[in-house]
């Protein structure tokens, strides 16, 4: 990890914080911090900085925090045709590293009912994965989850009320496209990632009358989470050469 993420009520009156979990044994470890030490850490969905080790043994950390910076900002919202669970847990760190601000676990005609009672999209087992790959990137804005079971209320009543001033992308194997879209001031880009088999023409058509560009990395589909993070990559780099 590359910084330690500490909650609020973690953190005393007097500014230190005491670790002896996973978080502490990684300053032991990896680290190979000591008395005096600096280390990297931040308050979840807070400020970033520095904490200086004060004292430290086999069972404990203890941690005076300094955070004054602002931790960076999510770049881009995701909807995702939910995929196997196996998938999602993989996913889940992936894209809270990446910089996701808002992700949308959505039904879809080729999505199996099954996944939905998946362990992986009740917070208490995502929290962890998100966390753990905000860790990892450094920041500690904490993405919102949002898990709609309805693919048309949510496109109808849901999706202009969640993101009312975004990009909207919409991924699908397909001849390469997203060369026709800019960035305007204030927005944020919106990629809908489908099924594996792809969006069904209905669904298509229900993005594409609400404003989605189409956004594909070719005509092979691609597993979900191969094509999740090789369209985010290739968005950022594609909004890199804009700037």
């Amino acid at each position: 990890m590359n910084r330690i993420i500490l909650t609020s009520d973690e953190v005393q009156s007097d500014g230190t914080v005491i670790l002896e979990d996973f978080r502490a044994e990684h300053i032991r470890t990896v680290l190979k911090a000591r008395v005096g030490d600096d280390v990297r850490t931040g308050i979840l969905n807070g400020l970033i900085g520095i904490s200086r080790v004060e004292r430290m043994d086999e069972q404990a950390v203890v941690l005076r925090t300094q955070h004054d910076e602002q931790a960076p900002e999510p770049w881009f919202d995701l909807i995702l045709a939910a995929p196997r669970p196996k998938v999602l847990k993989r996913l889940w760190p992936q894209l809270a590293a990446l910089g996701a601000g808002r992700i949308v676990i959505l039904n879809a005609f080729k999505v199996e009912k099954c996944y939905f009672s998946s362990q992986w999209i009740e917070p208490a087992h995502y929290m962890p994965l998100l966390i753990e790959g905000l860790m990892q990137a450094g920041s500690t804005r904490l993405p919102n989850v949002q898990i709609q079971q309805r693919f048309k209320p949510f496109m109808e009543d849901a999706l202009d009320d969640c993101f009312p001033n975004a990009l909207r992308l919409l991924a699908h194997p397909g001849e390469v496209a997203g060369h026709g879209w800019t960035l305007a001031a204030g927005q944020r880009p919106l990629l809908a990632v489908g099924p594996e088999g792809g969006w069904t023409d209905y669904e298509l058509d229900m993005f594409l009358t609400r404003g989605f560009t189409p956004f594909s990395l070719g005509s092979r589909p691609l597993r979900t989470d191969t094509a999740t993070i090789a369209l985010v990559a290739v968005l950022q780099e594609r909004l890199k050469s804009r700037s």
